[in-house]
C-alpha cells in the first residue's frame, strides 16, 4: 500500500496495490498486518458500517466524545465523495484544521481519521456506497457534532449550497468557537 501524508500527519490517505487485467481487480482493502506496518498505527477496528447516498448528500460533521472515541478508516465503493477531517485536540498545532480527500469507486482510496476529529463528507456523484472501519463500538449518548457550514472551520464542500441535502439532525448542530474540546 502507498501512505500519502496530509497537512494534519496523523490523517493518512491510504493507496491499496490493485491487481487488474480483462476480467477486472483484485485488492485488499483491509489487512491488519500491512496496515500496521506500512502506517506505523496499532488500531483494532470493531465495527464496519455502510451508508448510501444521493448527489448533494452531506454527512457530519460528527465525531464521538470520550471513552467513546473512534479512529475510522473511510472508503468508497461507488461513486464518488469529498471526505473530510477536522481536528478537535486543543493540544494539537492543527487544532481547528481540516483536510479533505477525494475517495471514489474509481481510485481505491482510503482516507485514514484518528480520534479526536469531526468526520464528514459530500457526495459528489449521482450516487456513492460509503463503508468505514470503527475502532471502538458507537455510542449515541456520547455522539458530538459540529455544523456544516461553520465559518470558523470554513470549509469548501465542493457542491454548490442550493444542492446540499442534510438530515434534520445535521442541520441544528453547533459552531466550532462554542465548541468545548475534551480531546
Amino acid at each position: 500500500m502507498n501512505i500519502i501524508p496530509t497537512a494534519i500527519p496523523e490523517v493518512l490517505i491510504i493507496e491499496p496495490q490493485i491487481f487488474g487485467d480483462s476480467r477486472g481487480y483484485f485488492f485488499e482493502s483491509f489487512n491488519a498486518e500491512t496496515f500496521r506496518r506500512d502506517t506505523g498505527l496499532t488500531v483494532t477496528f470493531v465495527q464496519d458500517n455502510e451508508s448510501k447516498s444521493h448527489y448533494g448528500v452531506l454527512r457530519g460533521l460528527h465525531f464521538q466524545l470520550p471513552p467513546y472515541t473512534q479512529a475510522k478508516l473511510v472508503r468508497v465503493v461507488q461513486g464518488e465523495v469529498l471526505d473530510v477531517a477536522v481536528d478537535l485536540r486543543t493540544t494539537s498545532p492543527t487544532y481547528g484544521k481540516y483536510v479533505s480527500a477525494y475517495l471514489s469507486g474509481e481510485n481505491h482510496r482510503q482516507f485514514f481519521v484518528p480520534r479526536g476529529f469531526a468526520h464528514g463528507f459530500s457526495v459528489l456523484s449521482q450516487e456513492a456506497v460509503f463503508q468505514y472501519k470503527c475502532d471502538n463500538y458507537y455510542a449515541p449518548q456520547y455522539e458530538g457534532a459540529l455544523a456544516w457550514d461553520d465559518p470558523t472551520l470554513n470549509i469548501d464542500w465542493h457542491l454548490p449550497a442550493e444542492s446540499i441535502e442534510l438530515s434534520e439532525k445535521d442541520r441544528h448542530h453547533g459552531l466550532f468557537a462554542d465548541f468545548i474540546s475534551p480531546f
